[in-house]
């Protein structure tokens, strides 16, 4: 009975930690050279909203529409390399709405 709970109080307290472990482990960033142009524009189309990396040291945020950005953003179409295309439509990302220089 003993061993019994033992077992029990440690398999109790290995299931939190582990999945405290899991969540914790970074994830990597999708890298768009590594995909076609369809791969990863369908990526943002299929999440709303990708952090993606273009190179080692470049990345950004890209998303489906304007939905996706703040109220003082708008959106800008953008084009990254990826595996078969040097320009690939990505979809958007946002920039802040500025007139005459000014941030609104």
């Amino acid at each position: 009975m003993k061993t019994y709970l033992c077992a029990l109080v440690l398999g109790l307290l290995a299931v939190p930690t582990g999945m405290a472990l899991a969540q914790g482990r970074p994830q990597g960033r999708p890298l768009s050279t590594a995909m076609t142009c369809a791969q990863a524009a369908g990526l943002v189309n299929a999440r709303g909203a990708v952090v993606m990396s273009t190179g080692p040291y470049t990345y950004d945020r890209y998303v489906q529409h304007r939905g996706f950005c703040t109220t003082t953003e708008t959106i800008k179409p953008d084009f990254i390399p990826t595996r078969d295309s040097p320009t690939c439509f990505i979809g958007y990302r946002c920039v802040e709405i500025t007139r005459g220089g000014r941030r609104f």
